[in-house]
């Protein structure tokens, strides 16, 4: 009789780390893409699920017209100029319009508690317009509040995953 090996080695996940004002695309089912400390920014998460295709945007701040200059030299520094790149990069990978899901977190009020700035309000508004005016909407969403998130998007699956200080990591 056959002794089946219970010991299973497995090879650990290439992570793929979004900074602030970043954005990662990747076709590497084998990676992971996750950013960090997401207070009033937004992370935007795209995901073509028949060819494994996705990417997470970390943008800061809502307009690129507050600083053209900033947004030419690093466009995923704002929502509108750093979504239109994503959108783009994953159709340069493959990626079928049809088929992108969309979800996004943070947007937070943070560190602003008076709300005098509302960059996490301003944020979420400006995501939400800029895909109602292209065709798209959330799939889902973890907006609003005002704990800081880290978000998780496994490349083989999908699945992407929030985590917020002192709340095990759940599901979006």
């Amino acid at each position: 009789m056959p002794v089946l090996n219970k010991w299973v080695i497995s090879q650990p996940k290439k992570t793929l780390v979004v900074g602030v004002s970043d954005m990662v695309v990747s076709n590497d089912p084998s990676a992971e893409i996750v950013t960090y400390s997401l207070g009033s920014c937004v992370g935007v998460v795209l995901y073509e699920p028949d060819r494994k295709i996705g990417g997470l945007l970390h943008a800061m701040l809502p307009d690129s017209s507050i600083d053209t200059g900033k947004a030419a030299n690093n466009p995923s520094m704002f929502v509108d100029s750093g979504v239109s790149r994503l959108f783009h990069s994953l159709y340069n990978l493959g990626a079928s319009r049809s088929r992108l899901i969309v979800k996004a977190a943070g947007g937070a009020q943070f560190l602003d508690k008076e709300g005098v700035f509302n960059i996490g309000e301003r944020n979420q508004t400006a995501l939400i317009q800029l895909l109602a005016r292209n065709g798209f909407r959330l799939n889902a969403q973890d907006l609003g509040g005002v704990s800081c998130r880290t978000v998780r998007l496994e490349m083989a699956t999908g699945k992407v995953t929030i985590h917020s200080p002192g709340h095990p990591p759940y599901p979006l």
